[in-house]
């Protein structure tokens, strides 16, 4: 019998890569701003190569490209038609890329995110929130996918409005905030207290996603790991934030001066790439403090996923193909390469 991912967390480490939005505008199969996930009906096939990469990178679970392929975000861009054979297109690839790695105990999710329409002055909001919620989790369960996360929330009373639509459903719920600069939600609570609010109403797995850098991101971790007692979760993005900016949302290039408004976020903030080995550094230290709900969010790419995974002592598919410095022609230390290519400093 499969074991659900309770269970898988109990034995260890989970990994799950993330960060669909960034890679597919990346490669030019969305546009940054509206950010709308229109590629899983318009080229399907590049969602399942990006689900199989992750796949032999190390991800454990399949996470369906549901990110802001919700109502509000197909409102602003004038195609609230494609909502339901969107959200319902982006499940079938994830569970048809399962499908393709038989030999792997893979997982599928679903994935809600922030709808940007909560107002905590506005009740009307409330509702709103509450059916964008309930009708992706339902098309979600309808797909059986083994759990869902929700994601990139800034307000502790819209996690609730959440949460209670996934419970409602009978599903597993792992509920992650994107915690601003100030280190407190919109809403003023700090991470750890926003977790065990959220743990108290039944998630069963609570933690961090997004907006913030690895360092940034185990720096609030830790707080939350020894404040709740569930299991957490932490998926930063692969940038390099820092105290004085400690989210990716408004940082400049110091050194570019022709980046349109002179906000390096989203498309010029290659300045501030985490390599992969800044990644499996990050993995490990989850794994230090029983952090065992581990990822990337934004940014990530297959090269990042794999080196996480083998931090944690997996054997993806692509270690096949992990470096070999030493057939370099000229760092290489294999006996048959030309000595005349290692006398030179280039």
């Amino acid at each position: 019998m499969k074991k659900n991912l309770i269970t898988r967390l109990n034995e260890g480490p989970v990994l799950l890569a993330e960060g669909y939005l960034f890679a597919m505008e990346r490669r030019g199969y969305l546009s940054a701003g509206a950010f709308v996930p229109e590629v899983v009906l318009e080229h399907p096939e590049v969602v399942s190569q990006l689900h199989r990469e992750f796949i032999r990178s190390g991800s454990d679970i399949i996470q369906a490209f549901t990110y802001y392929g919700h109502r509000e975000k197909l409102r602003i861009i004038g195609k609230e038609n494609l909502l339901e054979p969107l959200q319902k297109n982006a499940l079938q690839i994830a569970k048809d890329s399962a499908k393709e790695f038989k030999d792997l105990d893979l997982m599928v999710c679903g994935d809600v995110a922030n709808t940007n329409i909560f107002d905590p002055s506005d009740k009307s909001s409330f509702k709103e929130c509450q059916k964008m919620y309930e009708e992706q989790v339902k098309w979600a369960k309808e797909a059986g996918v083994d759990f869902i996360v929700a994601e990139t929330i800034s307000w502790v009373d819209e996690m609730k409005i959440a949460l209670k639509a996934i419970k409602d459903e009978g599903l597993i719920a792992v509920t992650n905030y994107a915690i601003p600069r100030g280190d407190k939600t919109r809403d003023g609570y700090s991470s750890e207290d926003a977790c065990k609010i959220i743990e108290d109403l039944g998630a069963d797995v609570v933690g961090l996603n997004c907006y913030r850098g690895p360092d940034m991101t185990m720096k609030l971790l830790n707080k939350v790991r020894d404040t709740v007692s569930c299991h957490v979760a932490g998926l930063p993005v692969p940038y390099r934030t820092t105290e004085e900016d400690p989210t990716f949302l408004n940082v400049v290039d110091k050194d570019c001066d022709c980046i349109p408004g002179n906000n390096a976020f989203p498309v010029a903030l290659d300045n501030m790439y985490c390599n992969r080995f800044e990644m499996g550094k990050f993995a490990k230290q989850c794994v230090k403090k029983n952090i065992n709900f581990i990822g990337i969010c934004c940014g990530a790419e297959p090269h990042h996923v794999r080196e996480m995974a083998i931090a944690l002592g997996k054997k993806p598919i692509s270690s096949k193909y992990i470096p070999d410095m030493t057939k370099h022609f000229h760092h290489g230390t294999d006996n048959s390469l030309k000595k005349v290519n290692k006398e030179i400093k280039y």
